[in-house]
């Protein structure tokens, strides 16, 4: 049967420079984001929108989010697969195309994880779970453009 979960947050602009958004370049963009129970994160826009480039923005949150997503459930599936991941690390990259009105979309999403596993027998399994993972989450299935990924897969040396 399925379960709805509920998520909140609190959202506030930080970022009047005491005339408020009177003109487009008389304010900050920044803003925190506050979640109970879990630290404040200081956050802005990217900095091509005139954001402050030391805040994390909505561009890297949602790459964060896919990938973690991602990674929290192929780790998942590994367990109950018998292949042992004993080092995963990923290095996200994602397209944002801007439209001449000033508005756009991601186009796509490319995870690059880097997975050592415990057994060179364990690398084919390891390499196919990476799709079955893509299908399961949550966050690639609530976006409308292709999550790709292109896993590199090695056996963990024992010093």
């Amino acid at each position: 049967m399925p379960k709805n979960y509920h998520y909140t947050q609190k959202i506030t602009w930080t970022g009047n420079k005491g005339t408020g958004t009177d003109h487009y370049t008389h304010y900050e963009r920044s803003h925190l984001i506050e979640i109970e129970n879990k630290i404040t994160i200081l956050a802005s826009s990217d900095t091509p929108f005139l954001g402050d480039a030391t805040k994390h923005n909505p561009e890297d949150f949602l790459l964060t989010s896919i990938s973690t997503c991602h990674m929290l459930w192929y780790l998942h599936l590994c367990a109950d697969t018998g292949v042992i991941v004993t080092s995963y690390t990923d290095n996200p990259t994602g397209i944002l195309l801007q439209n001449d009105d000033g508005g756009g979309n991601f186009t796509e999403v490319m995870l690059h994880p880097l997975v050592y596993v415990a057994d060179e027998n364990m690398i084919e399994k390891a390499n196919a779970l990476h799709a079955k993972a893509n299908q399961k989450c949550f966050i690639a299935n609530s976006v409308n453009f292709k999550v790709k990924h292109a896993p590199t897969c090695m056996v963990q040396e024992n010093n």
